[in-house]
């Protein structure tokens, strides 16, 4: 296989975002993907809606997720392919893989990375699982862009899981949807739904501990999107436990799904519609990188020197442990910005992080964690690695108050 200017590990928002910033600057790119298309936990895990990613300015809506993101967005509205802040996973991996294509971006799909070699502080191939057995590629730097920090922790990166002190991590959730649902039907009949899960909480008659049933209305008529099963104490990059977590999660689906049709009215002629590919990960790795984001940090609303990226989305936090989801919400107009350094991790020169796995605390990654931001996330690494090409430096050799520059030119809010 040819060696390429840069490899991107995972194919999601900030994966995609990554890959079309480094082409766009020159660079030769592939996206290595373990599933069959671009899109990440949008599409694999039906992630849905996009949460919010804007604020208020002197009375007038700001995107602090712009850029790139903005134009996926934008091609998914053309299409139709949007209703709010909901969209259409078919249309989107039609749109990423055209953007890709148009970008002279290769792929390699069904291929899972579990090799890194390295040399020193260099990465200089990865390994993955194909149809066709092992296949090594080569390149001059990698994006991690897996969610979870493979390609850092196969690379001896320092990571950290979960929060701080017992590494307990966020919940892992199965999204389903309903179909043939009376929509407005349901919605009437809301509280008397919400009373009655109450009760069998409380009862323990419930193996699902999440305190309330999360509905979305979603594009498609008489769809309802839930995102509503809970698995706790589990740890996301542990095979056996992640399986154990699918299992789970799906006798939560049924459990809710019957529960629903008994206490709500509008499901009378419905149908469990299907359930995600895969079970959703709020939470898992971080890498150790030249900067911790914090939770303080965050609620400061710190604006970094090298900011890349800015983000006000409540710092979301789904019990580790069980029942209940704390919030912090940020003022009108107040957001943080998230530096370069943290997408920079330890031991590693031509290696970059993008996504919800970079470095941080527990805090901090409940916030910026959504699609919109990794995806502001994803363009400044690509960005970033668009400058290292060009002036073949270690990545935290770039000029970074170029990569600024360039990122605002591109349509990028990043608050400096």
């Amino acid at each position: 296989m040819k060696r390429y200017h840069l490899v991107v590990i995972g194919g999601g928002f900030s994966g995609v975002a990554a890959a079309l910033a480094a082409a766009r600057a020159g660079a030769d790119v592939l996206i290595v993907e373990k599933s069959n298309c671009l899109g990440g936990a949008a599409v694999n895990c039906l992630v849905n809606p996009f949460m919010p990613y804007w604020t208020e300015m002197d009375g007038k809506r700001v995107d602090l997720s712009a850029g790139i993101f903005k134009e996926i967005y934008e091609r998914l509205a053309a299409r139709h392919a949007t209703s709010g802040k909901s969209f259409l996973e078919e249309e989107l991996k039609y749109i990423l893989n055209e953007m890709a294509i148009e970008a002279h971006i290769d792929l390699l799909f069904h291929a899972y990375i579990f090799k890194a070699n390295k040399c020193s502080d260099r990465v200089m191939a990865v390994t993955v699982a194909t149809k066709s057995g092992e296949m090594q590629i080569e390149a001059d730097y990698f994006i991690d862009a897996t969610g979870d920090a493979q390609l850092a922790y196969l690379a001896e990166c320092p990571t950290v899981l979960g929060r701080e002190p017992d590494h307990l991590c966020q919940p892992m959730t199965l999204c389903f949807r309903v179909g043939n649902v009376d929509v407005e039907k349901f919605y009437a009949s809301r509280d008397r739904l919400k009373a009655a899960h109450m009760k069998s909480l409380a009862a323990g008659e419930l193996i699902n501990p999440r305190e309330n049933i999360l509905v979305f209305k979603t594009p498609v008529y008489n769809v309802l999107h839930f995102n509503t099963t809970r698995v706790v104490k589990k740890n996301p990059v542990s095979p056996e436990e992640v399986t154990e977590a699918e299992v789970i999660a799906r006798r939560q689906v049924y459990e809710i799904y019957e529960f629903m049709k008994k206490h709500a009215d509008g499901l009378e002629n419905s149908f469990l519609m299907m359930t995600a590919a895969e079970i959703g990960v709020r939470e898992s790795r971080m890498i150790v990188g030249d900067y911790v984001l914090t939770e303080r940090d965050c609620r400061n609303c710190v604006k970094f020197e090298d900011a890349i990226a800015a983000c006000n989305y409540d710092i979301d936090i789904h019990n580790p442990e069980g029942t209940g989801t704390s919030h912090y919400y940020f003022p009108a107009g107040e957001y943080y910005t998230i530096p370069y350094r943290s997408l920079i991790p330890q031991n590693a020169e031509n290696l970059l992080v993008a996504g919800r796995c970079i470095s941080s605390d527990h805090g901090a990654q409940a916030s910026y964690r959504i699609m919109p931001v990794v995806c502001c996330i994803g363009e400044a690494a690509g960005t970033a690695i668009g400058l290292a090409v060009r002036d073949k430096v270690s990545v935290r050799k770039i000029d970074v108050k170029e990569l600024q520059s360039i990122l605002k030119e591109n349509g990028a809010y990043i608050g400096v």
